[in-house]
Formats: C-alpha cells, sequence, structure tokens
C-alpha cells in the first residue's frame, strides 16, 4: 500500500518550465470562460497563429500537481511563440485543482487522487466542447485538436483519450464522432482503478517524453491490486504490442524536469505533428537519448523538490 500510496507526490510537484527560455510577452487574441462551476470559473486563452495556415490547433494543459498551476505562466510563452511562428494555434485552458488542500504529499488516498484527474478531464471535455462549439468564430478546425500537458497536465491528456478510445461515461460528454488528432505527454501516466489498461478502439497517434529516474510520474507502472498507475515505459509497451502509432523519447538517467523540456526537443514534437498527426504517417520512433546537458532535479520526493524554494 505504502509503495503505490508514493504516486500522490507527483500531485505536488512543482512544474518548473524550462529555466532557460527567454522570458517575453506574448498577447494572446482572446480569453474565454468555458465552464462555471460550484467553486470557480474556468478560462481558456487563445493565441493565434502569425501566418495563415490549416495546422492543427493545440490545447495546452499546464502542470503543477494539481495544487497550482497558470495556463499562461510567463515561462511557457516562448514555446507557445514558436508554435504561433509555425502556423499552429494555442489554446491554454484552465482546470479544477483536485488535490489543493489535500495535506502532506503521500498521505492522499488513491480515491482521491483518481477524482482529481477524472476532475481534470471532465473540465478538459468542457473546455473541448466549447471549441467545438464555437469552432467557427474560433477559427478552430474541431477535427484538427491536439492535446498536449506537462506532469499532471499530460495525465489529463493521456487519461482524456483512454476514456475516448473506450467510450466511457466521461467520454459520453463529447460528440460520439469526436476524437483527438494528437497527443503530447510531458512525463505523463494513466490511472486504472480496473486492471489492465486496455484501450477498446486504437488510440490517436502520442508522442511520450519522459525521464527514466522519473520519481514523481513514475516512468514505468506501479500496481497495487487493481489500481494500475502506467507511466510512458508501460504505456509504450502497450501501443508496440497493438501496433498502435506513437513516438517515446526515453531521457536516460533524467527525473522529472524532462516534464518542462519544452524547447529542447521542439524538433521532435514538430516531426511527429507534421508526420504522425498531419499526414497521418504510421511513423514508429522509440529513442533513448543520453544528454549529460540536461540539469537534473536529484529528487525523489516533493520534500526535496520543494527543499530551498
Amino acid at each position: 500500500m505504502k509503495r503505490f500510496l508514493c504516486i500522490a507526490a507527483f500531485f505536488f510537484a512543482l512544474l518548473c518550465p524550462d529555466a532557460h527560455a527567454v522570458v517575453f510577452d506574448l498577447q494572446p487574441a482572446g480569453e474565454y470562460l468555458f465552464a462555471k462551476r460550484d467553486t470557480c470559473d474556468l478560462f481558456m486563452t487563445v493565441y493565434e497563429p502569425d501566418k495563415t495556415t490549416d495546422k492543427p490547433s493545440i490545447i495546452f494543459i499546464f502542470g503543477g500537481g494539481f495544487v497550482e498551476g497558470d495556463r499562461n505562466a510567463r515561462a511557457y510563452l516562448p514555446w507557445f511563440k514558436r508554435y504561433t511562428e509555425e502556423g499552429y494555434r494555442i489554446i491554454t485552458i484552465d482546470y479544477r485543482l483536485g488535490m489543493k488542500g489535500a495535506g502532506k504529499p503521500g498521505v492522499g488516498s488513491i480515491e482521491a487522487i483518481y477524482n482529481a484527474i477524472e476532475m481534470g478531464v471532465e473540465d478538459l471535455f468542457s473546455a473541448t466542447n466549447f471549441i467545438i462549439d464555437n469552432a467557427e468564430a474560433l477559427g478552430v478546425d474541431p477535427s484538427k485538436l491536439v492535446l498536449s500537458g506537462s506532469s499532471a497536465g499530460a495525465i489529463i491528456a493521456l487519461q482524456a483519450e483512454w476514456h475516448l478510445s473506450n467510450r466511457s461515461g466521461l467520454a459520453s460528454r463529447l460528440p460520439e464522432d469526436f476524437r483527438f488528432a494528437g497527443v503530447m505527454a510531458f512525463a505523463g501516466a494513466i490511472l486504472s482503478r480496473e486492471g489492465k489498461i486496455r484501450f477498446a478502439k486504437q488510440p490517436c497517434p502520442v508522442l511520450f517524453f519522459h525521464g527514466t529516474e522519473d520519481k514523481i510520474v513514475n516512468y514505468n507502472k506501479i500496481t497495487f491490486f487493481k489500481n494500475r498507475f502506467e507511466g510512458s515505459r508501460a504505456l509504450a509497451a502497450i501501443f508496440a504490442k497493438n501496433s498502435y502509432n506513437y513516438n517515446i523519447y526515453r531521457y536516460e538517467g533524467n527525473q522529472h524536469e524532462i516534464a518542462s523540456s519544452f524547447m529542447r526537443n521542439f524538433p521532435e514534437q514538430l516531426r511527429f505533428l507534421e508526420q504522425n498527426v498531419i499526414k497521418g504517417e504510421r511513423r514508429i520512433v522509440d529513442a533513448t537519448v543520453s544528454d549529460p546537458s540536461i540539469k537534473i532535479w536529484k529528487v525523489n520526493s516533493t520534500r526535496e523538490l520543494y527543499k530551498g524554494n
């Protein structure tokens, strides 16, 4: 039980976007209220591409452990700007922080963790419905929506695609024929409470980035009875076994810093979008990356992560 509950720690991980990013202003084209909850109002921000293209729009889901985070954090802006320069629209969204006030890391129940993830997925689906309903006004093609998330945001993105592939109760909130065009997950995972993770229908193309020594969002998997928390390594094995369309970049020896590696592996992101998503190619990449220039956080718990901050 203690071993499984250690996954609660990742919900308190502070997402630190690339420290080397140049911070500057990027003006949004608009901000929209997409859902009203009992505890808060949820907004999205739209950043328009610099040029008119028919490329996908990217829905970005921030990290912060379901405790904190900001859809428009200044350190994200250089990454958003790179995409708008390439002709992609960026849509950043709020979601409820389901673990805020949950107490010290590691003491939360599996049910609380699962509920926090599902709450995030529900809010993502509400944002998606808003985009679909207002597609013409926003200039968005609903058939070309790509999810991207970091840490907790990556978990929401992967969990959402899992729900859609299995047409779960949450997925019924979206039109029956709706599917995302792709997912880009920076240190993500899926949490199942019903045993092995399976996809009833083939998932959309997925791009995984993960540090092999990540202790915040586990790289492999943790199991406890029917509960399974499966990270990028375990999910890539499922994709490979079933001949699904995926890319995975395994950062050898790295930890949770890969959750904020947006700028460093930007070329790999573009290739995935252009070939796997836009052209629909079944381009499988399984790469191990050894890059000593990446500063390792060297943390095994959130206590260490926050030490000195």
